[in-house]
């Protein structure tokens, strides 16, 4: 996990596992840039309905890609809007980057992410300074922050 000045502002604008005004605003844009389809190919946004208002709420995420299934992983831990909206619907949402994708997502069991965890901080640098690991540690690290940590794997809806 990185002290640097921007490890450090980033922590600052998720201080206590909520985006500020400023990260929503910024996630706000990156979901529709990733929906469009700009940039690597394992960025996309989730879609899922608000499960108060019901109204479709849309996340910048990373794909993690491990032993040829897709991921997605809760950087901030178990209390972020998007993991109770996907427990709310069941797992029933879409994938955009340049389509819609509907997905359904399934929780991975304890047990199974360590290995997910790792390929995902090698993909998003941005969830770096949030998870207590560094990307490079032995998997024995990662399996103590394992249960703190949501992780999806996502099916193709039928």
């Amino acid at each position: 996990m990185g002290t640097g000045p921007w490890h450090r502002q980033l922590r600052w604008m998720y201080r206590g596992g909520r985006p500020n005004r400023l990260a929503r605003a910024m996630n706000a844009l990156t979901a529709a840039q990733y929906a469009a389809g700009l940039g690597p190919r394992n960025w996309v946004t989730l879609e899922v309905p608000g499960r108060r208002t019901g109204r479709t709420v849309a996340v910048p995420l990373v794909v993690a890609d491990h032993e040829g299934e897709r991921y997605l992983v809760s950087m901030l831990g178990e209390r972020v809007n998007w993991v109770a909206n996907v427990r709310a619907a069941g797992g029933r949402a879409v994938l955009r980057r340049g389509r819609r994708e509907p997905v359904r997502l399934v929780e991975v069991p304890v047990a199974q992410r360590p290995p997910i965890l790792r390929r995902h901080l090698a993909l998003a640098p941005g969830a770096r300074p949030h998870v207590p690991v560094d990307r490079d540690a032995p998997l024995a690290d990662f399996t103590r922050v394992a249960a703190d940590l949501p992780v999806f794997r996502i099916i193709a809806a039928e």
